[in-house]
């Protein structure tokens, strides 16, 4: 495991983050072990976002997603995991590790950010890669809720190879917002699978992967990524 991997920030990372939690501000705390970016309301609900494997929080769809949200009044934590922030310091493309990882990454997270305020509220969620990394963290641990943004249901033309057999292990609330023509799960797809009884599923018209709709569809993306994240708002009990 690396530094953050269930072994705590150093003191300083600690204040910075508890610091950044309890101002309408905000901020951005680097650690060893990634970075998290906070946004929104201080005392809107909580959600840890994580991102996709090629693109992090500093990504077009991310910042507008993130600026939503919180407009919508929730308070977003964005994760960049340890490989993205050494990517973009390098400014070289590299793969992200095994999920597990990634995995322990979060829970690392979410442990600081419980033993900072054990009383607030905390849903996980992700985008594309985020989504399943946080529904693998919460099939084995639990969570308040998770929101899945664009979930990875399959490899792009390879819909045997379904990443589904987790899912029965969550418990929690469980929010989905897909496109319909996602290549990782279109709606025909996802409608077939059998899901947990408690999903809460939205398909965004028209949207692709990153939530593009078609050119002749009298709709844009910065106006599903709003219907997103008032979906979410609203999952989440926001007052924005």
């Amino acid at each position: 495991m690396n530094a953050i991997d269930r072994e705590g920030l150093m003191p300083e990372e600690t204040a910075a983050l508890t610091r950044a939690l309890g101002s309408d501000g905000g901020g951005i705390v680097e650690a060893a072990g990634g970075s998290v970016r906070i946004e929104g309301p201080s005392q809107g609900p909580r959600l840890l976002l994580c991102h996709g494997a090629g693109a992090g929080h500093d990504s077009e769809f991310l910042v507008a997603l993130r600026a939503a949200l919180a407009a919508c009044g929730v308070r977003v934590i964005a994760l960049d995991f340890t490989y993205m922030v050494q990517m973009r310091r390098e400014q070289r493309r590299r793969p992200p590790p095994k999920i597990n990882r990634l995995v322990d990454e979060l829970a690392g997270w979410r442990e600081r950010l419980h033993d900072i305020d054990p009383e607030t509220s905390l849903w996980l969620g992700g985008k594309s890669m985020g989504g399943r990394v946080a529904s693998e963290l919460v099939a084995k641990e639990g969570a308040d809720g998770v929101v899945l943004l664009g979930y990875p249901f399959h490899p792009p033309a390879k819909p045997e190879r379904l990443r589904l057999d987790h899912w029965p292990s969550i418990d929690c609330p469980l929010l989905l917002i897909q496109g319909t023509r996602d290549p990782f799960g279109t709606r025909e797809e996802v409608e077939s699978y059998t899901l947990p009884a408690q999903l809460e599923c939205h398909f965004l018209e028209g949207g692709d992967h990153d939530w593009r709709p078609l050119k002749r569809q009298p709709t844009t993306r910065c106006a599903l990524i709003e219907r997103a994240a008032a979906l979410v708002a609203r999952r989440l009990g926001a007052s924005g």
